[in-house]
């Protein structure tokens, strides 16, 4: 078998003079030699992780080594999952605990694929130990986290990529590419939204014995101990601040992330955040049902909104963004983008531009496409680069922050300069675990 440090070198060597774009790269398909393997490990194989596997394993030179979940039951079943998508080929090796995954000396890139508040430890000890990382959205659960991240990524010299795919999707680049055409005319605001009718309310249950199988203290990691509850654990983790952030963070860093990019924005000049569980006030979430934040920058506002169990967003859609401009507005999702001329007295001041519906391969393939290309030619400004998702998991945690604490925050960077506030800049972390200095 090609060593991965060969196999490297000569992709370098070929790819040398080729330009990369940093927004987006449309990935071909693979000229490797069947036997130039690279080496991928997963940990946590529940829903997203398992399907950034399965998109890595849709190009043969990608094999799985190793998996790592900290429920057993979940290990088994993906592991027979994952030798199906092999051609039979079992999965060597499968581990409770994470770390020995890393340590895996065959393993040349892992998927971070746990809950948010194991991001952090998990990428950092990945980019300690030499690996490239393909890290599930958001990046981090935190703001420090975000920072120590792209420390370690930027220390290590590792290929980043976070799970924002939306940005190697092609129909959201030439959405932004007309927004950047001037056509819309002064955009004066971007309405960002994500109304989910598809999650319902969760009911509160009681407090039960660990399931046989589930190594529960390694689950909860660095998060604060509590007694095991099935509406903390799986996907629902998300709609608690110990281990998220809620749809804020959840799917704003896909939406705002193409607020900002569509814009060419970063910092805002004020944040302010109103909200609450109005649907569904005694259910067990803890971050709101609803919820809609303001961005201020210089001439116009970014305006997230947000809805758990109703599917209305805007414009007839559950998700997506309005750029409006004073000529019309541009409406964007997963399905396609379209123009929404503006009428005044009768009269459009620019013609429509029907949908233009999602086309190409899907942008999980493609997103996974341009991390192996980055990896091959050691490129680290990938689609969503570590940069990329850091901003925009920082930017979200603005939002949740201005909401938590019912002020009008303004930020330079580094500070609220508001101690209520900055005390959501970190977590802390529960021992033994540490938080990790780079």
């Amino acid at each position: 078998m090609t060593t991965r440090r060969n196999f490297i070198r000569q992709a370098a060597a070929l790819g040398a003079g080729l330009s990369v774009n940093p927004f987006f790269i449309k990935a071909g398909s693979s000229s490797v030699a069947a036997n130039d393997k690279i080496g991928i490990g997963l940990i946590g194989c529940n829903g997203m992780g398992f399907g950034d596997l399965t998109a890595f394993l849709r190009n043969p030179e990608v094999e799985c080594i190793a998996l790592a979940d900290v429920d057993g039951n979940v290990l088994n079943r993906k592991a027979a999952e994952a030798a199906k998508l092999q051609k039979g080929k079992k999965v060597a090796h499968l581990y409770k605990d994470w770390r020995r995954l890393i340590d895996h000396k065959d393993i040349d890139i892992v998927i971070v694929g746990t809950p948010d508040h194991w991001h952090c430890l998990q990428l950092v000890a990945a980019c300690e130990a030499g690996k490239d990382v393909y890290c599930e959205k958001p990046l981090g659960n935190s703001i420090e986290e975000c920072n120590v991240m792209i420390r370690a990524a930027e220390r290590y010299n590792c290929v980043v990529q976070v799970g924002q795919w939306q940005r190697s999707d092609p129909h959201w680049q030439d959405a932004m590419a007309f927004v950047h055409s001037g056509k819309l005319g002064k955009i004066r605001t971007v309405r960002v939204f994500s109304y989910q009718g598809w999650c319902p309310s969760i009911p509160v249950k009681p407090d039960e014995p660990v399931p046989q199988g589930v190594d529960y203290d390694m689950w909860l990691g660095p998060a604060p101990q509590r007694p095991f509850n099935r509406n903390r654990f799986h996907f629902t983790f998300r709609w608690f601040w110990d281990y998220a952030g809620g749809l804020m963070t959840d799917w704003g860093v896909h939406l705002l992330d193409y607020a900002l990019y569509g814009m060419n924005v970063t910092a805002p000049g004020s944040i302010m955040a109103s909200g609450g569980k109005f649907g569904y006030p005694d259910d067990a979430c803890e971050t709101p049902d609803l919820l809609q934040t303001i961005y201020t920058f210089d001439g116009f506002t970014v305006m997230w909104d947000h809805a758990i169990g109703i599917n209305d967003g805007g414009y007839g859609r559950t998700h997506g963004l309005g750029f409006v401009g004073e000529n019309g507005t541009l409406v964007v999702d997963r399905s396609g983008w379209e123009v929404i001329p503006e009428k005044v007295s009768g009269t459009e001041r620019m013609d429509a531009v029907p949908l233009n519906k999602q086309y190409g391969e899907g942008g999980l393939n493609l997103h996974v496409k341009n991390h192996l290309e980055c990896i091959r030619t050691r490129n680290r400004n990938c689609n969503a680069s570590i940069e990329i998702g850091a901003h925009i998991a920082k930017f979200s945690q603005l939002g949740n922050i201005a909401y938590r604490t019912g002020k009008k925050l303004t930020w330079d960077g580094k500070s609220f300069h508001d101690s209520e506030a900055d005390r959501y800049l970190t977590k802390e972390y529960r021992a033994p675990w540490t938080f990790p200095k780079v």
